[in-house]
This record gives C-alpha cells, structure tokens and sequence, in this order.
C-alpha cells in the first residue's frame, strides 16, 4: 500500500513517519511554520490547500494553542472535513486523562479533567471533524536522540524522590507502526504505549547502568529546580492501556518495555561508529 501524505508539523515523530512511509514508495509533504527541509509553510494558504487536494492520508501532530483552539482545524478544518482524503489523523496525548492516581486507563476514560484541557478539546475537535478520523493518545515520546540515554550523558538527568510516580511511555518506531496499521481501519481513538509503566527514575537508573555512568541524585522537586512543565509531568500519575490498539490494529510495541528501548537505541549508535 502506497499513497499521498500530508503531514501539518514535521517534528520528531511525524519526522520518523515521513523517513518509514518515503522509505515505502510513500509521498510524503509536510508543513512547519516556515517553508524548508522540503516543508511548504503552514500559513502558505495556497500550497497547503493544494497539498490537502492531492493527499489520500493527512495526519496532524500540531499542538494546540495553550489558550484553547487547534491551529490546523481553525486554519483548514472545513477543508479537511470535506477533503476526498481516506484517512485522517491526529497525535494526541495521554496527557488529556488527568491523574489517576496511579490508575490503569484505557480509551473509554474521561477526559479534559487534568491540565491539558486545551489539547483534550483539540483532541474532541478532531473526532468532530470527520466521522472517519484516527486520534493517536501517547504517553513520554522516547526514541534515537531523544532519550534517558542522553539526558543522562548530558548531566540533564532527574532523579525524583516520589516512589508512586508511574508513567507510561512509547518508542517513536512504535508510534510509526501504530500510525501505518490504522490504514487498514480507518477510524478510531487508540492508545499507542508500551506494555511497562514505571517510575521515571527507573528509566534513568537503567540508562546509567547501560552507559557505565554514575546515577544522579535523588531529589525532591524543589531540590531539583524543574520547570514548570517538568513539575506539572510529575503532578500526574497513571498506566496507561494499549490494549484496544493491539486487538482492532493488531498492533504489537517492538519494545515491549525501556530496556528493549534502550538497548536498541545504544546498539544502533555504537553500529554507526563501527
């Protein structure tokens, strides 16, 4: 299967999708907010109706903005809603559950109780739009250049003193084959995450062993001086479920757990300096 992909904001994890589908004998165009890195810009009104016109696939990964409102769906909605496209997608995130205490949660769970309410309304926006579009929830985003293993070669590394803490999180390579096997169902909201949630400094005690490196401190919040951002992460507290996505995608995470994640990260940067 092959066809024509929009991509609106080419990150990191859009960026791997384009690398995996172009790799496929997929044309791939995306947008950022300028025109470069074979990207047309996202306020070029003209290409990006042209571009939506063309695509049999469109996927969005475009945050929303913090005081409400997707950029995408304000800007070219009513476009997409009426586009000749066969699927449509969005990248969301597990963030929109809020805190379960620890909790696992899977799709049917509420929504917009937590601190993202802006990216639960966008995320409720995208299922409005269009009867057949897939929203992807994610989990901490990991993988080749973005992981413990460099937060911890580069000293940015946390240790945080809350045993309760439980996170869920995904290999980008993951999300990429989550995203490719919905082709075949077209509609749905699925949970892309591994099969392990785990304390952070779990995650980061792994990568230290892995790297032969000394552990960071443990600290309490304060101690560690996070950002807002970072502290808001730690406010929260749940498991996430894949469950839905492996039985209706028949979709199964190549790493299971962090260490799979991990050590395939470090095998493929120690093959590139062979």
């Amino acid at each position: 299967m092959t066809g024509t992909m929009l991509i609106f904001g080419m990150g990191y994890t859009s960026g791997h999708l384009a690398e995996r589908l172009r790799k496929a004998g997929w044309q791939v165009v995306g947008t950022r907010r300028a025109a470069g890195q074979g990207a047309i810009a996202f306020d070029d009104h003209d290409a990006v109706l042209a571009a939506i016109a063309k695509s049999s696939h469109i996927l969005s990964s475009v945050p929303p903005i913090q005081a409400g409102g997707d950029p995408v769906i304000d800007l070219y909605g009513d476009v997409i809603a009426a586009s000749e496209a066969e699927w449509v997608g969005y990248l969301s995130s597990t963030g929109v559950y809020g805190n379960t205490g620890g909790a696992w949660v899977d799709e049917s769970g509420a929504i917009g109780i937590g601190r993202r309410t802006a990216r639960a309304d966008a995320d409720q926006a995208w299922q409005r739009l269009r009867a057949d579009v897939c929203v992807f929830r994610l989990p901490g985003i990991y993988g080749p250049g973005r992981s413990a293993l460099n937060r911890v070669r580069e000293g940015k590394a946390h240790r945080i003193d809350l045993p309760e803490q439980v996170f869920s999180r995904v290999h980008v390579d993951d999300i990429v084959s989550g995203v490719i096997a919905s082709f075949r169902q077209r509609v749905g909201v699925y949970n892309l995450s591994d099969n392990l949630p785990c304390h952070q400094n779990a995650v980061i005690e792994y990568a230290a062993a892995l790297l032969g490196l000394e552990l960071p401190p443990m600290q309490s919040i304060d101690e560690a001086g996070l950002s807002p951002m970072a502290r808001g992460f730690y406010a929260e507290n749940r498991r996430i479920s894949n469950g839905k996505a492996q039985r209706l995608l028949e979709w199964r995470p190549a790493y299971g757990d962090y260490r799979q994640g991990l050590e395939a990260i470090l095998s493929a940067e120690k093959a590139e300096h062979i």
